[in-house]
């Protein structure tokens, strides 16, 4: 039989959930106890329970989407062995399917009658270390649609 272990955010969201369903299933027998007793007593309970709890669940959501709640995204470390040095330079560790360096540059348009084929993985994997060093060089590890590194 397989051990499953929980982390301490898992077991904590499972327990709020169970708690939540605990709740509704102790404020639902509530409201019935009272329905069968006092229908206009039920209707008007029922009522302030539904606005108190919307105004719950929109903190919640508040809370949760801007809150502490969320972890904030983190940049992607930058692949090892890729550098790049020099005004305009320009270095990858895969492909790359236009680059554009210099003032008023910009990447030579594709042929009508061909579209340009989108950036994917290389075919041949870079060997060693990518570096592009001195102003305006480009290096990918691995191939290389269009490049302009001239002023226009």
């Amino acid at each position: 039989m397989a051990t499953q272990t929980q982390t301490q955010p898992q077991r904590r969201s499972k327990a709020l959930l169970w708690t939540g369903v605990g709740v509704g299933v102790v404020g639902v027998g509530a409201l019935i106890a009272v329905a069968l007793a006092d229908l206009g007593k039920a209707d008007q309970i029922a009522s302030v329970t539904g606005a108190v709890l919307a105004a719950v669940g929109i903190g919640l959501t508040l809370w949760g989407q801007f809150g502490r709640g969320a972890a904030a995204p983190q940049a992607a470390p930058p692949a090892p062995g890729v550098t790049a040095s020099g005004a305009g330079a320009v270095a990858a560790g895969g492909s790359i399917g236009s680059v554009a360096t210099g003032s008023g540059t910009s990447p030579a348009p594709a042929p009508a009658s061909a579209p340009a084929p989108a950036p994917g993985p290389s075919t041949t994997p870079a060997p060693g270390p990518v570096t592009a060093s001195g102003d305006r060089s480009v290096a990918a590890g691995g191939d290389i649609g269009s490049v302009s590194t001239g002023d226009a």
